[in-house]
């Protein structure tokens, strides 16, 4: 039986000993993913850090445009892209969402930002959006350079690249002209044959009778815009006739394609008097553009003096704007021609109507308002009709037909009795027949002379004296001809004869060449004698000396 004492003891000694485990080492290849879990951390926080907003630009047309591929661009830096495409609501364009980064997105979300689509586009004016051929389409925005009111996350994209872009040095202007011409968005405005400027924009007038013109010159050259500068209208070639011969002028040949503006100062002109304003033009003042130079740097007209004037003759070849000359200086053109019944006189008659500017009389206009003692333009014009002037039609070229009004005084001319036609307030000016009208009486006077010529008469007496001449032709044929013919075979047997006589074998003619011959001989020997007394005229007394035989 075994003790109580030692089986505990045994029992203890057979169980395991229990002992705790090691701990778990770190094993190196954990590394990996806890590195792929920070960096896709950071990429995450980076790009959200970097993300901006999303915008989005409606434009007329996503020609060119993809989601994920087309970049937006500020001043030529990737800003953003192209997140997606849908067409608008009203289905009047297509709506584009960008996302932006977050740098620059501050001034990108402003009202004041301007997106457009940059596409290769040729024109006169020049080529843009080459580098599209190579990058692709893209989109380009046009930002504020000061942060100013709350953000703004819907835009309307422009169809055409906005002239001015913020921050572009330089000052913007109006013209005001009668039509645009040739002139459109881009086109060139030069100062001395420069480019200082483009065209921006126009638009129609509220009045409708004009188009405003915006145009915007560059720093440095906006200074010499003053309120005094002249422009005028360059697009194509100006060619001037002149008694100096033919002047053409040229801009450029870009303005020849596709216009241009031209402008000069006020006091380049010779004839100018006033003193030059060269303080800069205010922003958006308004000019006038002209159609030529010359028109432009012209002295001002001044306010038009109405006239209208009565022609009787015929007024063909008489324009509307066909100038009013005196003297050959052009003082106003013509603006209307009516024609009107006079129901006294029971006849029509012309009723044309001017514009004169008094101005253009230069100092001489100032003479006369100040030996008329302060009389107005109308006033002073009627105290020339009391003194002979009077309006005629006068033709500017025989080839075309075209006349013109000429103003002169015309002393022999009768007296106006009374004030001449007037109408619409225009003053009256008495008219004397043209030159034309004078040319014609001329020629009706020529005609009326042939007219009375008896040319059926002396039709009449010129064929019966050719019919006399006929009768006369044929009894000469009939009887002198063979008479003559007798005659001048009796003269021709004559002339036989004599040749007969004359004829080589002739004796006559023998005997007459033996004389030819003794006379010949005999001419021979007086020569001798006379070379013989000339050298020995003592013979004439000695005779002849006798022979030294010595």
């Amino acid at each position: 039986m075994t003790e109580p004492g030692r089986d505990d003891e045994s029992m203890a000694a057979a169980q395991p000993a229990i002992r705790p485990g090691k701990a778990v080492r770190w094993s190196w290849i954990w590394l990996v993913p806890l590195l792929a879990v920070l960096m896709g951390a950071s990429l995450l926080v980076t790009h959200w850090l970097r993300t901006g907003p999303v915008i989005t630009v409606t434009f007329q047309s996503a020609e060119g445009l993809a989601a994920g591929q087309t970049k937006l661009r500020y001043k030529d830096v990737i800003v953003g892209q192209v997140s997606a495409l849908r067409v608008a609501d009203d289905r009047q364009g297509v709506q584009v969402d960008i996302q932006l980064d977050q740098d620059g997105s501050e001034y990108i979300t402003q009202k004041d930002a301007h997106f457009w689509v940059v596409r290769p586009q040729l024109s006169l004016t020049g080529v843009s959006g080459l580098g599209t051929l190579m990058s692709g389409v893209y989109i380009s925005v046009d930002a504020p350079t000061e942060v100013k009111g709350p953000r703004t996350y819907q835009f309307t994209g422009l169809e055409h690249p906005p002239e001015v872009t913020s921050g572009r040095q330089g000052t913007r202007y109006v013209l005001r002209a009668r039509d645009l011409g040739s002139l459109d968005i881009g086109t060139g405005v030069y100062y001395r044959r420069i480019l200082v400027g483009r065209v921006v924009g126009y638009e129609m007038a509220d009045d409708g009778r004009s188009v405003l013109i915006q145009f915007f010159v560059d720093a440095p050259y906006d200074r010499f815009v003053t309120a005094d500068s002249r422009f005028w209208n360059i697009s194509g070639i100006d060619v001037t006739l002149s008694p100096e011969g033919i002047n053409m002028r040229i801009a450029g040949l870009s303005s020849v394609l596709s216009g241009g503006v031209a402008f000069a100062q006020a006091d380049e002109v010779s004839s100018y008097d006033g003193a030059a304003d060269r303080t800069p033009a205010a922003r958006d003042h308004e000019f006038t553009l002209f159609a030529t130079r010359d028109d432009a740097l012209a002295d001002p007209d001044g306010p038009p003096l109405q006239i209208v004037m009565r022609f009787d003759q015929s007024v063909r070849g008489l324009r509307v704007g066909a100038p009013v000359d005196f003297r050959g200086l052009e003082l106003g053109n013509v603006v209307d021609i009516d024609l009107e019944f006079d129901p006294k006189e029971r006849h029509f008659f012309a009723r044309v109507r001017a514009d004169l500017y008094p101005l253009r009389f230069a100092e001489a206009y100032d003479s006369l308002l100040a030996a008329a003692n302060g009389k107005s333009g109308e006033e002073l014009f009627q105290s020339l009709v009391d003194h002979g002037m009077r309006a005629q039609l006068r033709s500017a070229a025989l080839v075309t037909g075209q006349q013109y009004v000429a103003l002169d005084f015309f002393p022999k001319t009768k007296p106006v009795t009374e004030t001449a036609a007037s109408a619409g307030g225009a003053m009256g000016i008495p008219t004397v027949a043209g030159d034309l009208n004078q040319l014609q009486r001329q020629v009706g006077s020529i005609v009326s002379k042939l007219d009375a010529v008896p040319f059926k008469e002396i039709g009449e007496n010129l064929d019966t004296s050719l019919k006399s001449l006929n009768s006369l032709l044929e009894q000469f044929d009939t009887r002198l001809t063979p008479q003559a013919t007798a005659a001048l075979k009796s003269v021709q047997r004559s002339f036989d004869r004599i040749g007969q006589t004359l004829g080589p074998e002739a004796p006559l003619l023998g005997g007459l060449q033996s004389t030819l011959g003794e006379l010949e001989r005999a001419a021979r020997a007086l020569r001798t004698l006379a070379d013989y007394l000339q050298a020995h005229p003592q013979a004439l007394v000695r005779g002849h000396p006798a022979d030294n035989l010595h």
